[in-house]
């Protein structure tokens, strides 16, 4: 059910894809930079955080190796590590956390969720945030006809696992962050219903990262192509946040800050 405001206001992460081939501005900011210059204006706009990537998971994509992935983050890391909001790197490589962790990097956000034992070292000894997603098969695979009995209990369900198995493993639950991964082996009704039902993963206790911007489950609802899909993703992190998210991995960070003042605005009922 759906309330008129929430008690706070969900972080808004800005994406920065240093990668030639992402879905939604590949190639864009792929040299250092214009990475750089891009992250600036998305904190002027408003983030309260970075998300930086080096190896692109759209559906369909190719693996890069270790190498380039570190060439291609890591300069950014070190032009940003002073730049006044938290970094966090999207990475399922425990080479590449190890590096961004030794340059003081505040989340690992792993589409993988922490599979690799490797991975799961680094985080506890770093005793970093970590967000864990959920996706069914791999990045090159993951769309070719996914099936789920019940897309929201199966998702919670593996979830719910994935913390009490790296809890178990020394990484503290505080530090623990869930992402259902829309897009990541869901059909465009898997990704609604994941939306529709998204309060439920408010119970297993953990904080929510919810990245829906520019997917193409929006733009098929909407017969949108990728770069008019502004207002169905502000839409759909508005639902998110009053679903109970705490952090929206969001493009458009400057119309998504907006939506939100604008929201708490009404629903308060005054303007501060």
């Amino acid at each position: 059910m759906l309330t008129s405001q929430w008690t706070t206001q969900p972080q808004v992460m800005g994406i920065i894809n240093v990668t030639p081939d992402s879905f939604s501005d590949g190639g864009r900011f792929n040299q250092v930079d214009s990475a750089v210059a891009h992250a600036h204006q998305l904190i002027a706009e408003g983030a309260d955080m970075l998300d930086i990537g080096g190896e692109s998971t759209r559906p369909g994509a190719d693996p890069v190796s270790i190498e380039e992935e570190i060439n291609r983050v890591l300069p950014v890391v070190y032009a940003l590590k002073d730049c006044g909001v938290p970094l966090s790197i999207d990475t399922r490589h425990h080479e590449l956390m190890q590096r961004v962790l030794d340059v003081g990097v505040e989340m690992i956000n792993d589409v993988t969720a922490l599979i690799d034992p490797l991975a799961v070292d680094c985080c506890r000894q770093a005793q970093v945030k970590v967000c864990i997603m959920h996706m069914q098969g791999e990045p090159n695979t993951m769309q070719h006809q996914p099936h789920y009995t019940n897309v929201v209990e199966e998702i919670y369900s593996f979830l719910n696992k994935r913390i009490d198995e790296l809890v178990t493993a020394g990484i503290n639950r505080d530090k623990i962050y869930i992402d259902p991964g829309f897009g990541f082996g869901k059909t465009v009704d898997h990704n609604l219903k994941l939306l529709q039902q998204l309060s439920r993963f408010r119970e297993l206790g953990c904080p929510l990262l919810i990245g829906v911007s520019r997917k193409s489950f929006l733009g098929k609802v909407t017969n949108t192509e990728v770069n008019e899909r502004m207002l169905p993703s502000v839409i759909a992190a508005l639902w998110a946040t009053l679903s109970g998210a705490d952090i929206l991995r969001v493009h458009d960070v400057k119309q998504t800050k907006q939506a939100l003042i604008m929201w708490q605005a009404i629903a308060e009922g005054e303007y501060r």
